[in-house]
Formats: structure tokens, C-alpha cells, sequence
């Protein structure tokens, strides 16, 4: 794997992303509190930019048929075109377990962020 620049970590404030063009595809990195994600920008559901959706959490049914609980605040990509919604740690949908987006390794050094591709 290859290690390409992203920019220095006090650029990437906690809660923002940075999408950056790597050989010719598009990476969004992101900074939740103290942690790094990197994912593909394209959803697999109809190649919408994922990158530029909500970082939210996602709905799950309780005990009760009707009782709905929010879950994993934080911890979840919503692509902006159709709502698909991703887990920012693995890249599995939270609604289909045969669709996964491509992450990538984040790697701090000298002050820089780096993603492997």
C-alpha cells in the first residue's frame, strides 16, 4: 500500500472530513473526537458522493415491534442521495449486509495524516 497526504491534523478539526483525489479516486477522511476514518466518496448503492453525507446514527427496532431505539450516534455515514447509511469504522451498510464501501487505513506521522491506498 501506498501512503498519500492529506493534510496536517490541526487542519482536520474533530467532526469535519477532508475528500481528497487519490490516483484518480475520491477518499473522504474523516476525524470523529480523536478518531480516523477513511472510506471510498462513491456509495455502492448508485455512485452518489457518500463522503458528503451526514455523519449521524441510525434507528433500530427495540423489544417492542413499535418501539424504535437510536443507536451508534456518531458512528454512521448517510450518503446524501438516498439515505444508505454506512458504518465509518468498517464500510458495512447498516440496512444490507451485501453492501460494504472500501475503507482504508489513517495513519498519523509528523504531524501529517496519511491514508494507504
Amino acid at each position: 500500500m501506498k501512503r498519500h497526504l492529506v493534510g496536517p491534523v490541526e487542519e482536520l478539526l474533530p467532526g469535519n472530513r477532508s475528500v481528497i483525489d487519490v490516483e484518480g479516486r475520491k477518499v473522504g477522511v474523516f476525524r470523529i473526537e480523536s478518531r480516523y476514518y477513511a472510506l471510498s466518496n462513491v456509495c455502492p448503492h448508485a455512485g452518489g458522493p457518500l463522503c458528503f453525507g451526514d455523519i449521524t446514527g441510525t434507528t433500530v427496532v427495540g423489544e417492542e415491534h413499535y418501539d424504535l431505539e437510536w443507536v451508534d450516534s456518531g458512528k454512521i455515514l448517510r450518503c446524501p442521495w438516498h439515505a444508505w447509511e454506512f458504518y465509518l469504522a468498517t464500510g458495512q451498510s447498516v440496512g444490507d449486509s451485501r453492501m460494504k464501501v472500501p475503507t482504508y487505513n489513517v495513519v498519523l506521522e509528523d504531524g501529517n495524516i496519511y491514508v494507504e491506498v
